[in-house]
């Protein structure tokens, strides 16, 4: 009987896939992608960040709530179901940061950037001019706190808008140079305990106040910078660079994640490659590239 029940649950199932897929058209194949695509990218937002608790808590109380249904546990029944009634509101304010950080990242993708950039070639090249400007006078200024052992805090903004964390500092808007940088980091300036923000190659503001990390799994050796830091490439796509006052040693954060030990040299490979990318390639180049020939040294005799 049991046997028969299943045979006849495996047949139904396999008319309705063929019926299924005789029906299927390339509309519903996009609809399938996007679909896909959406789910994967929350289930990987969830997981790498502190909402994948908070996805187990609910889904324990929609496990409890039908529980509860089943058994009939009637009061336990009215307050999961009352709590769940508000289902959207409660998920919006438990996964607000979650949100907001998945709605960003649609901003910066590649597409949607494409589609806003209206910015001419020559005023491209000019702001990449005053951007290299500005990384050069960063990269030298490090390496003067660098040896006198002072701390540094210092944010290229990207797409990202600082303007609620420049509100909490003080507007310079001055040439990006190394004196001036080490200046206000010196340590008895006004304006050295907080962060200075760089906006379209200037010094924009200083003594700015940074988000800290909410990632409780960062090394207990970081300090107050260094989790600034993280905070503030957590809830923005700025790119910031730390002087460590006690080691001296030059860190770079971007997108959540920190990395170390950097030089003059890499210093500004890293923020070349992050702020500027990687120059733009000539039709002739990316040829010669797919034929193997770029960059070949023709010896005699070959």
């Amino acid at each position: 009987m049991v046997l028969e029940s299943v045979v006849q649950y495996l047949s139904e199932l396999g008319q309705n896939i063929l019926t299924a897929a005789r029906n299927f058209t390339f509309k519903d194949a996009i609809d399938v992608a996007i679909v896909t695509v959406l789910l994967y990218s929350a289930i990987k937002l969830v997981r790498e960040t502190r909402a994948g608790q908070l996805v187990k808590g609910i889904i324990l109380l929609i496990v409890l709530f039908l529980i509860s249904y089943q058994l009939d546990l009637l009061m336990l029944n009215a307050i999961l179901r009352a709590f769940l009634s508000s289902g959207i509101v409660i998920v919006v304010i438990l996964f607000q940061p979650e949100i907001r950080k998945a709605l960003e990242q649609v901003g910066h993708s590649k597409v949607v950037q494409s589609l806003a950039n209206t910015v001419s070639a020559k005023d491209k090249e000019e702001g990449k001019a005053e951007t290299r400007k500005a990384i050069q006078g960063v990269v030298d200024a490090t390496q003067i706190l660098q040896q006198l052992r002072m701390g540094a805090l210092i944010v290229f903004e990207r797409q990202t808008k600082l303007g609620e964390i420049v509100a909490t500092g003080t507007i310079i808007e001055a040439a990006p140079s190394s004196q001036l940088i080490a200046n206000i980091f010196f340590n008895k300036a006004p304006l050295h305990d907080g962060g200075m923000i760089i906006r379209e190659g200037q010094v924009y503001a200083a003594g700015c106040i940074l988000p800290l990390t909410s990632n409780e799994n960062v090394s207990a050796e970081l300090g107050t910078r260094h989790r600034a830091a993280l905070g503030m490439s957590e809830n923005s796509d700025a790119v910031v660079v730390v002087v460590s006052e006690e080691t001296g040693q030059i860190s770079v954060a971007m997108e959540g994640k920190l990395t170390r030990n950097y030089n003059r040299v890499t210093l500004r490979e890293v923020l070349e490659s992050a702020l500027i990318g990687a120059p733009e390639e000539t039709s002739s180049k990316r040829i010669l590239g797919k034929l193997g020939l770029t960059g070949r040294t023709t010896r005699k005799g070959e």
